[in-house]
């Protein structure tokens, strides 16, 4: 099998889990590679990543995890790309399971997997932010795509924090495309203190009026 899937990894001070995000990539039974994208981090984040045999790059400058998505999908190999923040962990045979329900259509471009969280052992007062039920409508960890569809619907926007979802959807429909969705779980999302979903709910907000905004005015 010739087929690579990049995996991208954007990080910001994430030595406290990085190490075990890593391992669930790299128990992976498919062919990939792992490029770290740290954005100027003050501890050793970078550092454990290379140890690890991580490509690693850090930003001359404080660029924000889009960003560091799109450098990544510039610097990859692979003919297939995914993303996953910095304390999530893939599930055993999780890029099997993406790359093989990719294959089931040659029309699949994307194709979006479940989620599923769970707290951390370190921070059990965030139970109440850990949602028991598989889910989806989140990127990373649970998304394959197929890197030549971004020639097609461009990056990611850097002026968002997070409604990369939302304004992916919109792009793909431009276009008369749209995401696969698979009923099988590929990610466990760690929820903890500085979990990237709870310290951005408001942002989260804040985009999905930007660009809904935009389209309004494109019309």
């Amino acid at each position: 099998m010739n087929d690579l899937i990049s995996i991208t990894i954007p990080t910001f001070n994430g030595e406290k889990y990085i190490e075990e995000t890593i391992c669930s990539i790299q128990k992976q039974n498919f062919n990939h590679e792992i490029i770290v994208i740290d954005d100027l981090s003050s501890d050793n984040t970078a550092k454990i990543a290379a140890s690890m045999g991580c490509r690693v790059y850090i930003n001359e400058a404080q660029k924000g995890q889009m960003a560091g998505k799109n450098r990544g999908i510039n610097l990859s190999k692979g003919n297939y790309w995914l993303t996953i923040d910095q304390d999530d962990l893939l599930v055993d045979n999780a890029l099997e399971m993406l790359y093989d329900e990719m294959q089931k259509n040659e029309e699949y471009k994307i194709v979006m997997a479940k989620i599923k969280n769970f707290c951390s052992p370190d921070t059990p007062h965030r139970k109440k932010f850990t949602n028991p039920e598989p889910f989806s409508n989140i990127l990373t960890g649970s998304t394959l795509f197929k890197k030549e569809i971004f020639d097609i619907i461009g990056l990611f926007r850097e002026d968002t924090i997070t409604g990369d979802v939302i304004d992916l959807i919109q792009r793909l429909d431009i276009h008369g495309l749209s995401i696969h969705r698979a009923d099988f779980i590929t990610c466990n999302r760690r929820i903890h203190d500085n979990n990237f979903g709870i310290t951005n709910q408001k942002d989260e907000y804040k985009d999905y009026a930007k660009i809904l905004r935009d389209k309004l005015i494109k019309r």
